[in-house]
């Protein structure tokens, strides 16, 4: 019998002087019994020989993975158990939620970059922004009180350059522009015709004043009116020419600096050493408007204004947030370089409590 048929009709085991194996089914044939197939072929010589010889030879060629393949080890976490596989994931997830609970307890006790703390000063500002529409005289004065100055309601924030003072000046001179001249001859004067006269310049004087309170009613006016009146109200507030009487100077360094100087009587000219003095400061010619604290406080009331703007209607606003963005790291420049140079002072401390910042305003990287 042909090799080849003895090894598939044989039910059970088939002898031979190289190997002494069980014999499997025709389709598991070529895998677990290759090299007994290889061995005898050299000796027959069949159809059927040939055709196991082409088929050993040939079968790796169409493989996609290499020949000792299945003889690699496995690498890495695949001799590992599944159990200690588990452990490690959760141990690594514990420590991820745990770092992720950290760096959130960091950044609020860091505070926020953008916004500020609710400060008297920011509260100036944003009721400077949105300004409740003040009601008119006639309804909260009285006739009497229309024709005192003094006693006229204003709004809280004016606009178009007008103070207080003025306004209330104005309303008076034009109140005694247009009140009725008494009669001089009281024996021809009509008393009933002089109340009907101060009545009626009374409600056209309240008409006026009321016209005059919708003029010059900050929230009436525009983006730009509102943004001058709060870059105003923050020089007002840390200008160097209103503060420097308030606030203490820096504190000196502790590195002492010693000249030479030749004093008047040494004619022979020898140079005598003495301890440095600092010159005279120059007093201010005008308003402080370019110092650090100053423009840190005109930024913030921008930065507000963004802000409240990319939260409302402008989501989607992308030019606005790169300005947004832009603005918050030059206010961080500053404030380091206010801290730097007031060495952590009286000023420093100032700017920082009036306007509410964090330290997340000016410490590390921003990112937005």
């Amino acid at each position: 019998m042909p090799l080849s048929v003895s090894l598939i009709s044989q039910p059970r085991t088939t002898s031979s002087k190289y190997c002494n194996q069980p014999t499997l089914p025709f389709i598991e044939f070529y895998t677990k019994a290759s090299q007994v197939v290889r061995c005898h072929l050299s000796d027959v010589r069949s159809p059927v020989a040939s055709f196991f010889q082409f088929f050993l030879t040939t079968r790796h060629q169409f493989s996609t993975s290499s020949t000792n393949h299945a003889r690699e080890k496995p690498r890495g976490n695949e001799y590992r158990h599944p159990y200690l596989l588990a452990q490690a994931r959760q141990r690594k997830a514990a420590n991820v939620a745990r770092q992720a609970t950290l760096q959130k307890e960091r950044n609020a006790l860091l505070g926020d970059p953008v916004r500020s703390k609710p400060t008297p000063f920011i509260k100036m500002l944003d009721g400077r922004h949105r300004n409740r529409r003040s009601t008119s005289p006639s309804s909260s004065a009285s006739e009497t009180s229309l024709s005192i100055a003094d006693d006229i309601p204003l709004p809280p924030h004016l606009n178009h350059y007008i103070t207080p003072a003025e306004f209330r000046e104005s309303v008076e001179y034009s109140r005694r522009l247009t009140e009725p001249v008494p009669s001089q001859d009281r024996s021809l004067a009509d008393p009933v015709i002089e109340a009907e006269s101060a009545k009626l310049h009374a409600d056209r004087h309240r008409t006026a004043v009321a016209a005059m309170v919708r003029i010059a009613d900050l929230s009436r006016g525009s983006t730009q009116d509102r943004k001058r009146v709060q870059i105003q109200h923050c020089i007002d507030t840390f200008g160097r020419h209103n503060t420097d009487s308030k606030l203490a100077p820096r504190p000196a360094s502790s590195i002492t600096t010693t000249t030479t100087t030749a004093t008047t009587d040494d004619f022979d000219g020898n140079v005598e050493a003495g301890t440095a003095s600092l010159p005279t400061k120059i007093p201010r010619a005008g308003p402080d408007t370019g110092s650090s604290e100053v423009q840190i406080a005109v930024l913030t009331a921008k930065i507000r204004g963004l802000d409240r703007h990319l939260n409302g209607r402008g989501k989607m606003d992308k030019v606005n947030k790169r300005n947004l963005r832009l603005l918050v790291h030059k206010r961080q420049k500053l404030l380091k370089y206010l801290r730097r140079s007031e060495r952590g002072g009286e000023r420093w401390q100032y700017v920082m409590q009036t306007l509410g910042l964090s330290d997340a305003a000016w410490k590390g990287e921003i990112s937005m």
